[in-house]
């Protein structure tokens, strides 16, 4: 009975040390760029903005993570047929928000830690008029160590989103700091 006491007690022990490593959570603030797929444009239009996210571990590799971005920039778009007396493009400023929630597997590799997502939520566009769509990104990244509560993070996604009936894609990619907890 001593040695099964004795185990339970190691054990409680040395499983409490390990999950003790693993940190709880952590916030991320960033500079994100966007190349978007606007419709009726000439091209993909480059926007600079923000990212930030806020993410739960759920198990040591699983996490829920909650993510919003904001995007800015000038769109140009074709306004053809042409209007009487008037020219064939024009010009917008535009703003691009996302909201996004859902499921992160990571694993740490000494100051590594790659990671993957699958988000879903919803996305709005502003400028001379706005639109509301749901979105989904898929992607992953690596947040680099510096410190025990501090990382630098390198993020990649392709965002889908379905404005004005048309769906688009967009690739996204941001780079900050990692204030783990």
């Amino acid at each position: 009975m001593r040695v099964v006491g004795f185990a339970v007690l190691l054990m409680s022990v040395f499983l409490g040390n390990a999950f003790a490593q693993v940190p709880k959570g952590n916030v991320f603030i960033g500079y994100s760029y966007m190349s978007a797929d606007v419709p009726n444009t000439a091209a993909r239009q480059n926007l600079n903005g923000w990212e930030g996210s806020l993410e739960g571990k759920v198990l040591p590799f699983l996490s829920i993570v909650a993510d919003g971005s904001g995007h800015y920039g000038t769109t140009q778009f074709f306004t053809c047929p042409l209007p009487a007396g008037g020219g064939c493009a024009g010009a917008v400023n535009g703003n691009l928000y996302t909201a996004l929630f859902g499921p992160r597997v990571s694993a740490s590799f000494g100051r590594l830690r790659p990671f993957a997502h699958v988000l879903t939520g919803a996305a709005d566009v502003s400028g001379s008029s706005s639109d509301f769509s749901l979105a989904s990104a898929f992607g992953g990244g690596v947040d680099f160590k510096i410190a025990p509560i501090l990382g630098w993070r390198f993020q990649g996604d392709y965002i889908h989103t379905h404005f004005s009936g048309q769906p688009e894609g967009h690739a996204h990619v941001s780079t900050g700091v990692v204030l783990r907890f």
